[in-house]
């Protein structure tokens, strides 16, 4: 079975940079090979394999970055051909917009290039990047990937996938307690108990209306509205965090 912890990580600026460039360049290989595979597929009406060294000679800047994150753009793009020819509804794959895309990529664990030491992680290209890790991970899980990931307010994490093995266990069950779905509140428990939504949404929506009228009024595209849409994605961010330390805790 698998399991993913996602934490936040905190690039240097030469780290963030690089971190950026990938994301560019995994992009951009991405739409590469789709745009080759759309026009051989038209000519011949067979899909081609593709892959991304065969783009480093006309684009050495793909060299800078991490390769394996190249490989699993190739990986991703022909899931989603084999998605589209077993069900056509699904739709056929789509160019990636650098406005509108996820801000991320994936690479894979290889002779030990991704590991936790300490309060850092060491990624492949990056080396040392600080950690903030707030859940333990059990020794006996192994690490197969990671996908880092920029969110809207700047911030950056780290999704680390691992791969363990279930155990059934077996133990008395002196008490059963039932939770059943609310529709005011977040759940009622069979000895009719009730779980409050803490509606952290509500308690910041007030500051988040003064932050949007206050985007309004700005020149867009300038540098006044970028910041503030930061500033607004951030708060969102923080209701997001909010939201799941309270179900986590639940």
């Amino acid at each position: 079975m698998y399991k993913a912890f996602e934490f936040r990580i905190y690039p240097e600026p030469e780290q963030a940079l690089l971190i950026n460039k990938t994301f560019g360049c995994a992009r951009k290989v991405y739409n590469l090979m789709l745009a080759e595979k759309k026009k051989h597929y038209d000519e011949t009406g067979k899909v081609p394999r593709v892959t991304p060294a065969q783009y480093k000679a006309e684009y050495p800047f793909l060299k800078e970055v991490d390769s394996l994150a190249l490989a699993n753009e190739q990986l991703h793009l022909e899931a989603a051909y084999r998605n589209f020819f077993r069900d056509p509804s699904v739709g056929p794959p789509q160019f990636k917009s650098r406005k509108t895309d996820r801000r991320s990529y994936t690479t894979n664990l290889v002779n030990g290039n991704i590991r936790i030491e300490g309060k850092h992680l060491i990624l492949p290209k990056l080396g040392q990047i600080k950690l903030k890790q707030h859940r333990n991970i059990p020794e006996e899980y192994h690490l197969k990937s990671c996908t880092v990931s920029q969110r809207p307010s700047g911030s950056y994490y780290v999704s680390l996938l691992y791969e363990y093995e279930a155990v059934a266990v077996t133990r008395e069950v002196s008490r059963i307690l039932g939770l059943d779905f609310s529709m005011t509140e977040l759940y009622v428990t069979s000895e009719g108990e009730h779980g409050e939504y803490p509606h952290y949404y509500r308690s910041s929506q007030e500051k988040l209306r003064r932050m949007q009228r206050s985007l309004s009024r700005m020149e867009r595209g300038s540098q006044n509205y970028k910041k503030q849409r930061r500033k607004i994605a951030r708060l969102h961010e923080h209701i997001a965090n909010q939201r799941k330390c309270a179900q986590q805790r639940v």
